[in-house]
């Protein structure tokens, strides 16, 4: 990533006591105080636990590099193991106390049934967990070409409601009602997270993705909640793009585009999107972050998480899955670890020498693994 990957932001919504922070003032008012969202502090060092769901099909190889890699570093974390699958009907209690207690997860991809009654586990433990922030770092990496440079864009997706709220019934044979639901709340909420974190991260511009020229009380609300937390901030430049003229521009000049923030479904679209030009789903890093907990994940649709091809050959791409664990290293606030990890990654991109079929190669996934410890510093 071409700027340094930001810490996760912890707490949005200000709370009774202040928090502490160094800077004495809120940029939106005389006086006031700023509540800052996360601050950088030396962790204690002692080894922590972190939640780790494999997941389905190349789930398991790619979470498998990650734990080689931390061995080798001998980062201060270790894993508690569980098995999920994207069939199971609910995600087992152990597991959802698992997070509890840890604060963190990483995960690798859970297949969603297409159709049919059973509801994606990945929504489970959003909702559950009230991880209502998506995180999703896309940018270039140096020496993997692609058809546009500059692209460096953070997508900051609400996660929690929107047409994923799974209100849906059917009315009557053959018409199913769904709907889409838009509360000031969350809206309020997350429009605060991207604005700090842009504050935080040194970051210019906060561009709201809607469609309020058609859905005008819904999207109008996301609007509304948007515009009263920018004009908190202005020293931060703060626009709107309809969704739909948003894709084109992304397509065509991605390199205007600084942090997007964006409900729900828009935001799956988006991140994508924007992945797929910065050099593809496999190397982009994300997190779903709450005001208690995280759970660390390839960034963008881990679309090949079913490929029988892929499994069978040992070829899934872990690089994505690698830089999201650097992020929770940050997150942890073990920064130098993460430094080291993301340092190797880069490394191993830029040389080129192996890559997986995603990003031109053939590199089997143990093989971009070992470049990856041979790099590390």
């Amino acid at each position: 990533m071409a700027r340094r990957s930001a810490p996760l932001l912890r707490r949005i919504l200000s709370s009774p006591s202040p928090a502490p922070a160094p800077a004495p003032a809120h940029h939106g008012g005389a006086g006031a105080r700023r509540t800052v969202t996360y601050m950088p502090r030396p962790g204690d060092g002692n080894p922590r636990a972190v939640t780790l769901i494999p997941g389905d099909g190349i789930g398991p190889l790619v979470t498998g590099a990650v734990q080689q890699v931390m061995e080798v570093m001998h980062a201060p974390v270790y894993f508690e193991t569980y098995e999920v699958r994207g069939d199971m009907p609910t995600v087992p209690p152990a597991v959802i106390e698992s997070i509890r207690r840890n604060k963190v997860c990483l995960k690798g991809g859970l297949a969603t049934p297409v159709g049919g009654g059973v509801s994606s586990l990945n929504m489970q433990l959003r909702k559950e967990l009230d991880l209502y922030a998506s995180l999703v770092n896309c940018s270039n990496f140096p020496g993997l070409p692609t058809r546009h440079q500059d692209v460096d864009i953070v997508v900051i997706r609400e996660n929690t409601e929107g047409e994923y709220s799974g209100l849906e019934h059917e009315v009557v044979p053959g018409v199913v009602e769904s709907l889409k639901v838009i509360t000031k709340f969350c809206s309020e909420r997350i429009a605060k997270y991207a604005f700090e974190y842009a504050y935080l991260n040194n970051r210019k511009k906060v561009t709201a993705v809607h469609k309020a020229n058609i859905m005008k009380l819904a999207d109008g609300l996301f609007l509304e909640s948007c515009r009263e937390v920018a004009s908190k901030y202005p020293g931060i430049q703060y626009n709107e793009i309809i969704v739909d003229n948003c894709c084109m521009q992304l397509v065509a000049k991605p390199e205007q585009f600084d942090v997007m923030v964006t409900p729900n479904l828009y935001g799956n679209l988006v991140a994508n999107t924007a992945a797929g030009i910065a050099g593809g789903t496999g190397v982009m890093p994300g997190g779903n972050v709450g005001q208690d907990h995280a759970v660390f994940e390839q960034g963008a649709s881990a679309g090949n998480v079913g490929n029988e091809n892929i499994l069978e050959q040992k070829k899934a791409n872990p690089i994505a899955l690698l830089l999201s664990s650097a992020m929770m290293l940050r997150h942890l606030q073990f920064p130098s670890f993460a430094d080291r990890l993301e340092t190797a990654v880069k490394r191993v991109i830029a040389e080129g020498k192996y890559r997986t079929k995603d990003l031109g190669g053939t590199s089997t996934t143990q093989e971009v693994t070992d470049a990856v410890i041979a790099n590390l510093d």
